[in-house]
């Protein structure tokens, strides 16, 4: 029941192929690269580590030579303690990047920490397309092993201040424009709901493993991960509340 697909997006441009997040394993991965290669013969020429967990960073031993991969500081630091056999070949220097690849304009954005703290999206002005990663997971509980709650509200609502019509998430259903905001909607008010019910029990004195039996998340309960997540969650708020989070990188 806790199994599910992770979300890749690929871009075909007339100089080559653009590509965000892979998948868990070198198979799937290669799988998906020969997937983009039933539709084009154009190289791959970026991809972006968007999440650097292992459902999506696990398979790279599989991406081509000569590939640009670009992840976010904080996901590199997380490839290396992970001994990843890919590591990035360039870094964001900043909160966004643009790249031009065969007349198509992509914006890689980092719009703050929010499931990894290294999290990347990748906007496409023109399509009104935005990749979003692990920081929008559609109706999956708010997985937080390594988040930072109250920062991740405010990169959703960067996202829905944004021109677009599709959000793609991490995992769960690519959905059409209109419900496709509403969905990131609602993903948003899931992860402050969990918020603000942890906080409630933090304000209470309650000690957090009880907290964790007695956090009541309405219908976000009903959301898949929400029973292998929920104690992970209430861990995570704790810690943020009781200022046990690494703070942000100064620039």
């Amino acid at each position: 029941p806790d199994k599910m697909t992770t979300v890749s997006i690929f871009v075909v441009t007339h100089d080559g192929v653009l590509l965000a997040d892979g998948q868990a394993s070198p198979e799937k991965t290669q799988k998906l690269l020969d997937g983009i290669r039933t539709v084009t013969d154009k190289p791959l020429k970026y991809y972006i580590v968007c999440s650097d967990h292992g459902d999506h960073t696990g398979g790279n031993a599989a991406l081509p030579p000569g590939v640009t991969v670009l992840a976010h500081p904080t996901s590199k630091a997380a490839l290396e303690r992970t001994k990843s056999s890919v590591m990035p070949t360039e870094l964001m220097a900043g909160d966004a990047r643009t790249i031009m690849l065969g007349g198509t304009e992509f914006r890689i954005l980092f719009l703050g920490r929010a499931h990894t703290g290294g999290d990347l999206s990748v906007y496409l002005p023109k399509q009104k397309i935005l990749f979003m990663s692990e920081a929008y997971l559609n109706r999956v509980f708010p997985a937080m092993r390594s988040a930072y709650p109250s920062e991740w509200v405010d990169v959703l609502k960067k996202a829905e201040g944004m021109d677009v019509e599709i959000y793609v998430p991490g995992h769960g259903f690519v959905e059409e424009a209109r419900a496709s905001r509403e969905e990131l909607v609602e993903y948003r008010k899931a992860v402050e709901a969990v918020i603000a019910e942890v906080k409630r029990l933090h304000a209470a004195r309650v000690p957090v493993e009880d907290a964790i039996a007695q956090a009541n998340f309405g219908p976000y309960a009903q959301w898949k991960l929400h029973a292998s997540q929920r104690p992970i969650a209430v861990r995570k708020i704790y810690e943020e509340l009781d200022g046990k989070l690494p703070r942000p990188a100064t620039r």
